[in-house]
C-alpha cells in the first residue's frame, strides 16, 4: 500500500534526522530536500534581494520533480521538507521582507498553484516544532557556512509563518511534534 509522510519543520528543526531514523527503523524509502543542489543558495545568503527568486523558484521546481518521483514510489515514503513550505513559508517570508517584487511573486505564486493541482498531498504531515533559540543553536552545530549569519529576524518571520501555516492546513493528518 503506498503512502506517505512528510516532515516539516523550521531550518534546524532536525527533519532530515527524523527521515533517517523512519529509515533506518521501518525500511520507509527516504527523500531529502536538495539544499546541496541549490546553485543560487550561496548567493541568496549573501544577497537576499538580488537572489531571492531564482533560489525559491529553484527550490520550487526541484520540489517538484521530487514530488512527482515519490507519487510513483511504492510503499512508504518519507520527505523531509515540502512544496507547501517552500511556497507559505520561505517564499511568503521573503516577498512580505520585499526582497522578492510583486511581478516575481505573481509568477511564482501561480507556478505553484498550477503544481498544487498536479501533486498528491502527503498522507501524514509531521510538523517538528522548535524554539527559535534551539533552532539557532543547532544551525551553528550544523556548520553549514552559509546559514551561520542568518538574522535572528528572518528565523522569528519563519516560525510565525510556521505557525500560521499549520494552524491552518487541511490537506491531511498533521501530527505536531515539539523537537
Amino acid at each position: 500500500m503506498k503512502r506517505s509522510i512528510a516532515i516539516a519543520g523550521n531550518m534546524g528543526s532536525r527533519k532530515s534526522t527524523l527521515v533517517d531514523f523512519l529509515h533506518r527503523t521501518y525500511g520507509v524509502v527516504p527523500f531529502y530536500e536538495p539544499n546541496d543542489e541549490n546553485p543560487y543558495l550561496a548567493d541568496f545568503y549573501r544577497d537576499m534581494k538580488r537572489w531571492a527568486f531564482q533560489s525559491q523558484l529553484y527550490f520550487l521546481s526541484n520540489k517538484f520533480r521530487l514530488h512527482q518521483e515519490l507519487d510513483r514510489q511504492p510503499g512508504v515514503v518519507a520527505l523531509d521538507r515540502t512544496i507547501f513550505e517552500d511556497a507559505e513559508i520561505f517564499a511568503t517570508a521573503l516577498h512580505r521582507m520585499r526582497k522578492i517584487d510583486r511581478r516575481d511573486w505573481e509568477t511564482y505564486w501561480s507556478f505553484y498553484q498550477t503544481i498544487l493541482r498536479a501533486i498528491q498531498p502527503p498522507d501524514l504531515l509531521i510538523y517538528l516544532r522548535c524554539p527559535v533559540r534551539t533552532l539557532r543553536r543547532r544551525i551553528k552545530l550544523r556548520g553549514r557556512a552559509m546559514e551561520q549569519d542568518i538574522p535572528l529576524a528572518y528565523l522569528k518571520r519563519l516560525d510565525g509563518l510556521y505557525e500560521d501555516w499549520i494552524a491552518r492546513y487541511d490537506l491531511g493528518e498533521v501530527l505536531v511534534l515539539d523537537s
